[in-house]
């Protein structure tokens, strides 16, 4: 199916969502976050789809964020939120495929908060990231606000969510937001890579080790690790869980079945 503001692209077991309005920065108003939404949906319901990645069109910008020229021409939206949050993800807390953003230029606002929503973040050289929300009026309350003061110390969180500040690539590969800096030449080439090496990993191995981390990591250790996982009972039980050790033994590569 052919979207206007996305590109929706499957190879393999990867599915590649790009967000494709280069002419606004890849910014985001309600007509692209339904048509993301519904994108979401599909992906994370294809059973042969075993990693996604996110990017945006172009070599300027991932996502600017919240498109404000179409805020300021039709107001701020209501009724309730759009399914899955800004861009269709940023309120899905229970995808356990890994997902993986391929951060092409400015993450900013939105834009950021959906890379903040991906488990791994490889970002172009001359990538940018913040959250200048407050520096319009507006915060950053598709998630922003909460992801990252859990995933940088809190005081450098705070002083780049109350400034509005943007931080460099190589800011953010410090503070241990992005994975790895590359070359803009390189960017897709390393998130596929990236993604790959997932796909040596046993699918149900890959979702039960991502929901215990991120379903476990609010909680004291003790409690994490009395908690009951759905996808980790899913995994002990599988034929997935009986071909690696079998492989193993045999000295082959694993024909994951993700069941």
């Amino acid at each position: 199916m052919a979207y206007e503001f996305a590109i929706y692209e499957k190879k393999g077991r990867i599915a590649t969502i790009t967000i494709n309005r280069p002419e606004v920065m890849n910014a985001i108003h309600p007509p692209a976050t339904a048509e993301l939404s519904e994108i979401w949906d599909d992906a994370i319901a294809d059973d042969d789809i075993w990693v996604i990645i996110l990017t945006g069109a172009g070599d300027k910008a991932f996502s600017a964020g919240n498109d404000l020229k179409y805020t300021a021409q039709k107001g701020m939206p209501s009724g309730p939120r759009p399914k899955g949050g800004f861009g269709g993800l940023t309120d899905r807390t229970d995808i356990w495929k890994p997902l993986i953003a391929a951060v092409n230029g400015f993450a900013l606002g939105g834009g950021f908060e959906l890379a903040l929503a991906c488990d791994i973040i490889i970002a172009a050289e001359h990538a940018r990231f913040g959250l200048p929300e407050p520096r319009v009026g507006l915060a950053a309350a598709a998630g922003g606000v909460h992801r990252l003061p859990r995933q940088i110390p809190l005081k450098i969180a705070m002083g780049y969510m109350l400034t509005g500040k943007h931080m460099t690539a190589q800011e953010a590969h410090r503070w241990g937001i992005v994975n790895e800096v590359v070359p803009l030449k390189d960017l897709m080439p390393t998130a596929e890579r990236w993604a790959n090496e997932i796909l040596e990993c046993a699918p149900l191995s890959v979702r039960a080790t991502k929901q215990c981390a991120m379903m476990g990591l609010g909680l004291p250790l003790e409690l994490a690790l009395a908690r009951s996982y759905p996808a980790l009972q899913q995994m002990i039980y599988s034929e997935d869980a009986k071909e690696g050790p079998r492989a193993f033994a045999e000295k082959r590569k694993p024909n994951w079945q993700a069941r």
